[in-house]
């Protein structure tokens, strides 16, 4: 089916974030630094963690995870937008355009089911700390990160197969800056209520579930950690209040893309912006900048490459 659909559309044409040229090259400029900037501080994240003896807590496994995350999601849309930005015609094969959408929702799938298991070790370290070291060891760690990653690929590909599905013979042009689900099925030359319902119970149903699921995990922790007087109170509440930012910043977009019919508002563009672009370059900022050992051994490491 896949050399089919080829057959009939072989590229689609994305109308991209806006018409006005002025706005575009704002946002490419924007974009740019931001990139430029955020991008290596994902990569300091990782080596920091990676090379600091003390920073091998499981909290600090999985962050170390998250911006590795993060920063492979973000080469999946920034560069070719960058690129799309200076370009007079912005044009995607087909095939390129079912592989930015596999890769998307790999990597996406992969991270909110990661945020699923920090909230675990949360939940572990503060309600049950006696059992903690037993629990969350380093086989455990590694077993829920390759769950995570099979969960992610399992997510991704069930919408690539109900795509590839699909007939597409025109016509081809994607309303948006990147290939993504919504846009891709409205394109199809057939009758899509049924994909379309699978797609919201795929993405927006499991979406839902789980943000839902992390608020209540994170209520019972909070809760936990009001009626204890232990020293360490005010560092698990910040811990949990910079989980709670993070679950909101980046479930809330993907709630209201993908829990609904996929019919076009005038919101959808500047929500996904946020989604694929600014937030997976900020979200292991969000969490660093609340974190002193972390933002300690920061400065450590590059004391040590200056002097």
């Amino acid at each position: 089916m896949a050399s089919a659909n080829s057959a009939m559309i072989t590229e689609f044409i994305l109308l991209g974030l806006t018409p006005s040229q002025n706005i575009q090259l704002l946002v490419f400029v924007l974009v740019l630094i931001f990139y430029l900037i955020i991008l290596p501080g994902n990569f300091l994240i990782i080596l920091t963690i990676r090379s600091d003896p003390s920073l091998t807590a499981p909290l600090y496994f999985f962050l170390g995870n998250l911006a590795f995350l993060d920063a492979s999601y973000s080469f999946i849309v920034v560069p070719r937008m960058l690129v799309d930005f200076l370009s007079e015609k912005k044009v995607i094969s087909y095939r390129d355009c079912i592989t930015q959408l596999f890769f998307l929702h790999f990597l996406g799938g992969g991270e909110g089911l990661l945020l699923v298991v920090m909230a675990f070790d949360r939940y572990i370290a503060i309600c049950r700390p006696l059992h903690y070291s037993t629990v969350m060891n380093l086989r455990a760690c590694y077993a829920l990160l390759l769950a995570l990653w099979l969960g992610g690929f399992i997510h991704s590909i069930i919408q690539v197969a109900l795509i590839l599905r699909l007939p597409f013979c025109g016509p081809n042009q994607l309303d948006n800056f990147f290939c993504d689900v919504p846009q891709v099925i409205k394109l199809a030359c057939t009758d899509t209520f049924v994909v379309e319902l699978l797609m919201v119970f795929n993405s927006g149903l499991l979406t839902l579930l789980c943000f839902l699921g992390l608020l209540g995990s994170y209520a019972v922790i909070i809760c936990r950690v009001h009626r204890s007087s232990s020293e360490g109170k005010n560092k698990a509440l910040s811990t949990c209040t910079t989980h709670i930012i993070v679950i909101f910043l980046m479930f809330g977009p993907a709630i209201f893309i993908y829990t609904r019919p996929f019919r076009a508002f005038p919101a959808d563009k500047v929500v996904s912006f946020f989604h694929t672009v600014i937030f997976p370059l900020l979200n292991p900022v969000i969490y660093t900048l609340r974190n002193q050992e972390i933002k300690a051994s920061m400065r450590r490491l590059l004391n040590q490459h200056l002097a």
